[in-house]
């Protein structure tokens, strides 16, 4: 591979390098695979294992009212973002994604701290998901721990080896077989919906406590991480923009139509959830739909034996659909050296096969704690992180740029990135209150990231990638005014 360097100081002393045809020609993704309603699907796969486990962590830090408070108003934050990100992602239609929206408004520096922050997001998810996978399989089949966590690990990394067109499509039935299993579980518990059930967690001698907010006003604060599981992957909708048919269109409609779908989720979730099983018995719980229905049946039934079996499904899903999305952001910065280049060969169908299996054994190592609300922490601490960049990203390309096309213009312009990213920034300081250790363990890992980047792949970035081309053309056009 031939290869000449360029300096460019200009851009916080980074410096590219010229690759032959080849370079690319090993890293191309199947294009064309997806269209708005398989994004739409991606986008809730995303995030439907959050229906099904992990949210309820929320009600032991802030009591119903305090988790509710919180869910609202990560509800608002994702909205805003969604509808900033659409924008961004019709302007700037990559498979980096939130990498090629920072690396476009900041350079280099801010594309790669934005990457590896979704990074650990998107690596980490899985694993957390994968402990509730064994929650339930231990459930249904009374095998759980490591050796099914490293079976869903193998077949499903397994299966995106295979292509990416094939795999959108399962992800798209599975994510359908879950969803209908949510509006079984709300259809059967909405009859045994009794207010009091949300305020059965006492109230502690916290400030601010009461039956509403059992832990105090600080309970809403540590409840934020948990309202996010709600929520959390849905922005990975513009990683997939290199293997959709028509990005421009298609990014905003799947990202939106995503959002929406999960607020109306949530909302019955919570709300159904502790108010017919009680906020008390489901705080600590690896399986809460199932174990909420046993409650109010007194026993097993064939509903809980089906949400069960179906919930399986979503968190499946998820899993399934979150390992896609860490490929394709490790593709997207490997691609451009930001990360080891040999992370980005993709094979004969298309699929980075190393982006997927490098992340995959770490994700298993970590799935072996069993500590899945710990590692959830941990992925919201990247996302909020990630979140905050992007937003800014938004701000500024709508004060610098002004005149960059924009198929899509994100209703209320800066006004709605702005209270996305304040949000964000609130929740991102929550993860400290949870459990600080973790949150200092994550920022040490990302702390690894930067001086990877600042020591070494600052010096040997690949020029003519999509994002690096983008970057570049807009800062001619920019140049010439």
């Amino acid at each position: 591979m031939s290869k000449e360097t360029i300096a460019t100081p200009s851009h916080g002393g980074v410096e590219t390098e010229a690759v032959s045809a080849d370079y690319f020609a090993n890293r191309q993704l199947k294009q064309g695979a997806a269209g708005w309603i398989l994004l739409i699907g991606l986008g809730v796969a995303y995030v439907i294992s959050g229906d099904y486990a992990g949210w309820n962590f929320g009600l032991a830090q802030g009591g119903w009212g305090g988790m509710f408070i919180a869910t609202l108003l990560m509800a608002t934050m994702y909205l805003c973002m969604c509808f900033s990100l659409a924008e961004l992602s019709s302007m700037i239609p990559t498979a980096g994604g939130g990498y090629g929206f920072t690396r476009t408004a900041f350079g280099p520096w801010g594309g790669f701290l934005t990457g590896t922050a979704i990074l650990i997001e998107y690596a980490i998810a899985p694993a957390a998901i994968a402990c509730f996978i064994g929650a339930y399989c231990e459930s249904l089949f009374g095998v759980g721990g490591w050796i099914i966590y490293l079976v869903f690990y193998v077949v499903f990394i397994g299966i995106h080896i295979l292509g990416a067109g094939e795999a959108l499509k399962l992800m798209f039935a599975i994510t359908a077989v879950a969803a209908i299993a949510l509006g079984v579980y709300i259809v059967a518990m909405a009859p045994h919906f009794q207010v009091a059930n949300l305020f059965d967690i006492p109230a502690t001698d916290a400030k601010g406590a009461s039956s509403f907010l059992p832990f105090g006003y600080l309970g809403i604060w540590a409840a934020l991480p948990y309202g996010i599981w709600f929520f959390l992957a849905v922005e990975g909708v513009p990683l997939a923009a290199e293997e959709t048919k028509d990005p421009k269109r298609d990014l905003p409609r799947g990202l939106i139509g995503a959002v929406l779908v999960l607020l109306v989720f949530a909302g019955l979730i919570l709300l159904v959830g502790p108010g017919a099983a009680g906020a008390q018995s489901l705080v600590a719980s690896g399986n809460p739909l199932v174990e909420s229905l046993v409650k109010v049946y007194g026993g097993s039934t064939w509903m809980s034996q089906f949400v069960n079996l179906v919930g399986l499904a979503g968190l499946i899903a998820s899993f399934f659909s979150i390992i896609y999305a860490y490929s394709r952001q490790i593709f997207a910065l490997s691609r451009a050296g930001y990360l080891p280049r040999s992370l980005s060969l993709t094979n004969r169908n298309k699929a980075p096969v190393m982006a997927l299996i490098v992340p995959g054994i770490i994700g298993f190592g970590l799935s072996l704690t069993g500590q899945g609300d710990l590692l959830i922490l941990v992925a919201v601490f990247g996302a909020t992180l990630s979140y905050v960049l992007m937003m800014a990203a938004h701000i500024t390309l709508r004060s610098r740029r002004p005149d960059m096309p924009r198929p899509y213009r994100t209703p209320g312009g800066v006004l709605t990135s702005s209270v996305a990213l304040v949000l964000a920034a609130v929740a991102l300081v929550a993860c400290f209150l949870v459990d600080l250790r973790v949150v200092i363990g994550a920022a040490v890992i990302y702390a690894l990231f930067i001086a990877y980047f600042a020591l070494y792949s600052r010096h040997h970035l690949v020029s003519g990638t999509p994002e690096e081309e983008f970057a570049a053309i807009q800062a001619a056009e920019q140049s010439l005014r």
